[in-house]
């Protein structure tokens, strides 16, 4: 992959309220490099998803500069894939055509946008619902679509807002799981919203505490337990606990978002 790194300088945004203008974010400067699994947590509305909307180019900052590998963001890219909290597959297409559509876009012949979304399927563990319609698959499959979809179009980087939010809780782990198998063997740089610190912990190698609107990041620490396989057991290990209760604790100490 070509170098994707993303650099984040001096970005704000403030949206136009009926009553009074709101300041989502100031003075947000980062830089991530490609192949980091960077998550982000802080209390809500404190501005996560404004700046993965930016970063995807669905927001135009009114202040700073976004670029991906030098390439100023602009507007929405297949670089850039987005996975949202919710699936949005289109209920008329099989699993299958859901998976090839971007490839389809791109203009892919039939075989080939095939081959791609065989391949993704089999990678989320699909396969034998390649035929299926979308309401046909659990809640957990149809959020494995839409990340086979999402990969299908290769893009560099991945920007997910809380995918894992409103799964059950053994579900959410199985698909934790699976989002770090494909993400070690897919080089991408991942950007993970979260409400979930044991979450964050459990899949960053890098997490990001962001205060209480105007967004800021007032915490940008590397995670220990990146060059370990995460397993369920060290969701027990001692260390992993007061890592994840240290971060909470941060969050705790946030002052309360202004209304």
């Amino acid at each position: 992959m070509a170098d994707h790194r993303i650099e984040i300088r001096g970005v704000g945004h403030r949206f136009t309220g009926r009553d009074a203008p709101v300041d989502a974010l100031s003075g947000i400067d980062l830089t991530v490099e490609p192949g980091e699994f960077v998550t982000l947590v802080g209390p809500s509305g404190c501005g996560k998803t404004t700046l993965l909307s930016a970063l995807a180019g669905f927001v135009r900052p009114t202040q700073g500069t976004i670029t991906v590998g030098g390439v100023p963001v602009d507007g929405p890219s297949p670089q850039r894939g987005v996975v949202f909290q919710q699936p949005n597959l289109y209920p008329w297409k099989t699993v299958r055509e859901n998976v090839a559509l971007g490839p389809q876009l791109r203009g892919a012949g039939r075989r080939e946008r095939g081959e791609i979304a065989d391949r993704y399927l089999e990678l989320v563990g699909l396969s034998e619902f390649a035929s299926a319609a979308p309401y046909e698959l659990s809640g957990g499959m149809q959020q494995r679509c839409q990340i086979a979809r999402v990969l299908a179009n290769e893009p560099d980087v991945l920007l997910m807002d809380e995918p894992f939010g409103a799964l059950d809780a053994l579900t959410r782990e199985r698909l934790q799981d699976e989002l770090l198998r494909i993400w070690r063997g897919s080089g991408q740089t991942v950007l993970f919203i979260t409400h979930s610190v044991e979450e964050a912990v459990y899949l960053g190698s890098r997490v990001l505490l962001m205060s209480p609107r105007p967004g800021r990041v007032v915490l940008d620490e590397r995670i220990p337990f990146g060059d370990q396989q995460s397993t369920p057991q060290l969701r027990t290990d001692p260390e992993f606990q007061a890592f994840r209760e240290r971060i909470s604790a941060q969050i705790g100490a946030q002052p309360a978002v202004a209304p």
